[in-house]
């Protein structure tokens, strides 16, 4: 079931997808070297309970995972792909960070994700992350008012193949509203003109997340959580929850 929101569920979603911002504000700012990964999920979580917002990861637990996520924030690192558990991993120089946050405000959710490197970066990881963003970017611009998913998915996939990068697959996108992970799935490649049509108060999780090493396969941690790339090669994923609207896409997960 897709559920299309109103214009007042829009607004407090809004409100729900700045904390979200705020979120990983706050986890960037505390990234640094010698820092353990636990301390940027304590800075999220800081940012929730201020806020008076609930974690949706935090105890979530899909069919794929043997237990339920320990963390308010996925901290995936290096040829981490996403799902990475904030532990007592302290972060080294050269290091590319992924963070993933969501908060629930009010009955509704809000999803993103950032990318980033920690001291010194490496200007292969810089062009990885730029590629990532063009990705999304080219993602949002492609959700309009009577375009379909496929096109997002095109959108996304034209740019990662451009880039030579590969991406997991079977995970994606999702829709976004009472829950964080709601119909339709949002794959990152598909074919233009296809899938559900998109329509005014559809809202969306669109992540791109793309893999150096050009291969699409990955592997999945002893943790039954954290996705790794099959060669070990570097990650990147960049998140927004946005709401198309009959005045183009709205990014909801701004500050």
């Amino acid at each position: 079931m897709v559920e299309i929101k109103t214009d007042m569920a829009l607004e407090t979603m809004r409100e729900a997808g700045r904390v979200v911002a705020h979120a990983l504000a706050a986890a960037r700012e505390a990234a640094a070297v010698g820092v353990r990964l636990r301390e940027l999920d304590e800075a999220a979580r800081t940012v929730l309970t201020k806020a008076g917002a609930h974690s949706p990861f935090l105890g979530y637990q899909p069919s794929f995972a043997p237990v339920p996520f320990p963390a308010v924030i996925c901290a995936s690192v290096n040829d981490a792909v996403a799902h990475g558990i904030p532990d007592g991993y302290r972060l080294r120089d050269g290091d590319l960070v992924s963070i993933d946050c969501g908060a629930e405000l009010d009955g509704w959710t809000g999803d993103a994700a950032i990318s980033f490197t920690v001291g010194t970066p490496r200007p292969a990881d810089l062009d990885l992350i730029a590629a990532t963003q063009r990705a999304l970017d080219a993602g949002i611009a492609a959700a309009t008012v009577g375009h379909r998913i496929g096109d997002i998915s095109h959108a996304i996939g034209t740019v990662a193949r451009k880039a030579a990068c590969g991406m997991p697959a079977d995970f994606g996108g999702h829709g976004i509203g009472r829950q964080m992970h709601e119909d339709p799935h949002v794959p990152n490649h598909g074919r233009p003109g296809r899938g559900f049509p998109l329509r005014h108060g559809l809202t969306l999780a669109i992540e791109p997340m793309l893999m150096a090493g050009g291969r699409n396969d990955y592997y999945t941690d002893p943790d039954g959580w954290t996705l790794r790339t099959i060669d070990g090669s570097r990650a990147a994923h960049i998140e927004h929850t946005v709401a198309i609207t009959d005045d183009g896409p709205r990014i909801l997960t701004l500050p």
